[in-house]
């Protein structure tokens, strides 16, 4: 399966591993498979390719995973060149360009 990466490093997904109690929400409800299960622990093992949705944060009952879901600027990029939009993100301020 092609994964889409987005900008790098700008993503605003943090894990804290000493909160994770190991249920693996994230994983399932994660539509970019960032997430994956090892030793019992949620690791992030695909940063760029979150879109900054916020199941994850929204699905972690134990507060182990935080987002600024809907922030995401690749997302407002992409959003706007599908839909032949001028793209805005918010991070600035409602309706700010990304351009």
């Amino acid at each position: 399966m092609m994964r889409l990466s987005y900008l790098p490093d700008v993503v605003t997904l943090e894990l804290d591993p000493q909160k994770c109690n190991g249920c693996g929400m994230c994983v399932k409800v994660c539509p970019h498979a960032v997430f994956e299960m090892a030793d019992h622990e949620a690791r992030i093992i695909g940063r760029d390719f979150c879109m900054e949705c916020g199941a994850c944060a929204l699905n972690c009952a134990e507060g182990a995973i935080s987002v600024r879901a809907g922030v995401g600027c690749a997302a407002a990029i992409l959003s706007g060149l599908l839909t032949n939009t001028r793209p805005t993100c918010g991070c600035s301020g409602e309706g700010v360009s990304c351009n």
